[in-house]
């Protein structure tokens, strides 16, 4: 059987396409309660299978678009797997931004698995990315057991949450010196953008939107969930430096009904995060507010007079992490303290570049990395590495678990004080 990992020719377009499970109408999601999905159930119903009109849309739109990279396995000409990149900036502690490499939309067919495939595709992806200067990969993974094989390991999490509407009272605070409004998918357009790279130029983990993010925002009705609504707040100039968009869906169910569901909110400031929180916690004939895909360390529960009536009901990793070039991701990121850090790097298979004794270098906004010949301090891999990246993790968890080994006293603190970062990381939308 000849096989062949490349890119598929814009004619070979909806093959790809066909090899993808959400383009056969198919789950992609492991069966278990997702912490991205507002509903009662688990997950969203699945799609239909597209249309050959729909899969020539896509290509059509794809292959204009120069941040979607997309790879695909041919098996004796046949496409049995596909996956793609998108190019993305991500916020690094210290407010700067790194070229990154979103893996996205993932398989390999059922009669084609366990013959290495996904790697090779995968390795493709990685090889291409760092020509394009991209030093780091993320994604989210659909199945938790797939990707620490190829060095992915968490990085960020997201909760899914539930407040009782009549247990949600707010402590006292000034009162706001702006001004809220109720708006039309229209004004939402115009409003997400500014507020959202507001947010991402201090927010850790955040991503860069592609073209067309918001497009799809709309007035009209979806399904039995109902249309979205759209709340903005604007500070005391007339800018608007906070948004909403939340639904009130129909419920089976009677223990169900009653929800407010909160799909997204940022805010540039406490002010408007106070404000858009205290009206959508106290809407009329509503009960519960049900709010996913947020920060794990989500200050409104700090806002509450009572922080039990704010319960975490589905919690999950988000963003996965890879360093593709270890010493240059480093450098691209800002430490709190001024330190030097020896560490050893010897387990990378697919960027072998990496592989060797590194010397990071803080000083505040700056940092080089270089291979050295002084002693380690300490060895990591390079999943646990990757998770440390953007300050969310544990580096004594990551110790205790055996994936970070010390080799001289105080490394592992000297480790987690270089590399936390408070508050921890998060990205408010999927890829």
């Amino acid at each position: 059987m000849a096989t062949e990992i490349r890119p598929p020719r814009p004619d070979e377009m909806p093959a790809y396409y066909r090899a993808l499970p959400f383009a056969n109408g198919l789950p992609h999601w492991e069966p278990a309660d997702a912490a991205w999905h507002g509903g009662p159930e688990p997950w969203p119903p699945p799609r239909t299978p597209a249309t050959a009109a729909q899969l020539r849309e896509w290509a059509e739109t794809d292959i204009r678009r120069p941040e979607f990279h997309p790879v695909a396995a041919f098996a004796d000409g046949a496409c049995v797997g596909a996956s793609a990149t998108l190019s993305f900036d991500v916020t690094v502690p210290g407010g700067g931004t790194v070229a990154m490499a979103g893996v996205t939309a993932t398989a390999v067919i059922a009669t084609h698995r366990r013959r290495g495939h996904l790697r090779r595709m995968m390795q493709a992806m990685f090889d291409a990315a760092l020509e394009r200067g991209e030093p780091l990969a993320m994604l989210s993974a659909s199945e938790g057991g797939i990707y620490g094989r190829y060095g992915f390991s968490p990085a960020t999490y997201r909760t899914r949450w539930e407040l009782d509407r009549h247990q949600a009272a707010l402590l006292p605070a000034p009162p706001d010196p702006g001004t809220l409004e109720l708006a039309d998918a229209a004004r939402a357009k115009e409003v997400w953008p500014r507020v959202h790279a507001a947010v991402r130029a201090s927010r850790v983990g955040e991503l860069s939107p592609l073209p067309g993010h918001w497009d799809k925002l709309s007035d009209e009705p979806n399904g039995a969930d109902g249309p979205l609504r759209y709340l903005v707040h604007r500070d005391r100039h007339g800018e608007a430096d906070g948004i909403a968009h939340y639904r009130l869906p129909w419920a089976r169910t009677a223990a169900d009904a009653g929800t407010l569901v909160v799909e997204a909110l940022e805010a540039a400031n406490p002010a408007a995060y106070r404000a858009l929180w205290n009206v959508l916690l106290d809407f009329d004939l509503t009960r519960t507010v049900v709010a996913p895909g947020r920060p794990r360390d989500e200050p409104l529960r700090w806002m509450l007079t009572n922080p039990r009536a704010m319960r975490v009901t589905r919690q999950s990793d988000n963003l996965w992490a890879r360093l593709l070039d270890a010493p240059r991701a480093l450098t691209r990121r800002a430490y709190d303290t001024a330190d030097a850090l020896a560490f050893t790097l010897d387990d990378d298979r697919m960027c072998p570049a990496n592989n060797g004794t590194w010397l990071l270098r803080t000083d505040g906004d700056s940092a080089t990395c270089a291979a050295t010949d002084r002693a380690p301090d300490l060895t990591l891999t390079v999943p646990a590495l990757s998770s440390l990246y953007l300050g969310g993790m544990s580096a004594h968890d990551l110790a205790y678990a055996g994936r970070v080994t010390p080799h001289t006293d105080g490394a592992i603190r000297k480790l987690a004080r270089l590399f936390r970062s408070d508050p921890e990381p998060h990205n408010s939308f999927a890829f």
